[in-house]
């Protein structure tokens, strides 16, 4: 059963209460739910839990805590997605895909060769955005929901990515250095297990960087590096990467 998000505010000493409509909705009339059932619950943030349905009524289910457990699922690496705006529904498939892989932030930005332009609709795409993100978290069962942002302006991301321990950039014009490398770079700082480091990837729209985006990126120590002997998609580099990522500092 796909795990289920509820605010921490809804969970008690021994209870919790799932009063989400679309939530009570799809476990009764999709997956049918019933009395004695167990659930897997989240509370989006550290703590996971095993409750068993103790009653269902109209707009809610009450559960009573069977166990209570820190996150498991999550990766100790924390990845923000700098994407730039791809035109049509490729940022659903982008957003459902990494989430899936394990993404921590997802950020949209307008690029100087993005198709499409900042037209002021960013809060109503956010809204559908981020359903498609809680949707791809419960189906594989990840402790948290990743957040999607509101989508910055390249100049804006700037500032933004000096606070993370690795920018990786991913770049069609770079053919020495690989991903694999700067990954490996990366694990030796570490003399043990990786805990809480913080990447950042950069992924360009579909026309890829500017000259002047590339050495802007190049400036604030960004590592440059090639995935792999053919040009990638920019809604499938993304993925990519986050599956590179995640073969190399966690598995």
């Amino acid at each position: 059963m796909a795990m289920i998000f509820v605010n921490p505010t809804d969970i008690g000493e021994r209870s919790i209460q799932i009063n989400d409509k679309g939530d009570v909705h799809h476990l009764t009339r999709v997956l049918r739910l019933r009395e004695g059932d167990v659930l897997e619950i989240s509370d989006g943030e550290k703590w996971e839990y095993k409750a068993v349905v103790e009653y269902i009524d109209t707009g809610c289910i009450m559960c009573n805590i069977l166990d209570k457990q820190a996150h498991a699922r999550e990766p100790n690496t924390r990845v923000t997605l700098y994407q730039g705006f791809p035109k049509a529904a490729k940022m659903d498939t982008i957003i459902q895909k990494c989430v899936e892989l394990g993404v921590d932030t997802i950020v949209p930005v307008y690029m100087d060769r993005s198709v499409v332009t900042d037209k002021g609709k960013g809060e109503k795409k956010l809204e559908r955005w981020q359903k498609i993100a809680d949707e791809a978290s419960m189906q594989c069962r990840r402790g948290k929901r990743p957040e999607v942002l509101l989508p910055l302006k390249f100049k804006s991301v700037i500032e933004d990515l000096k606070s993370y321990d690795l920018i990786l950039f991913p770049y069609e014009n770079e053919e020495g250095r690989t991903i694999k490398v700067a990954l490996k770079e990366f694990a030796g700082r570490f003399t043990g297990k990786i805990e809480n480091a913080r990447i950042a990837v950069v992924i360009g729209a579909e026309g890829g960087f500017s000259d002047k985006e590339a050495e802007l990126l190049k400036e604030i120590g960004a590592d440059c590096v090639s995935l792999g002997k053919t040009i990638l998609r920019t809604e499938t580099a993304g993925p990519a990467t986050l599956a590179m990522i995640m073969y190399e500092l966690e598995l």
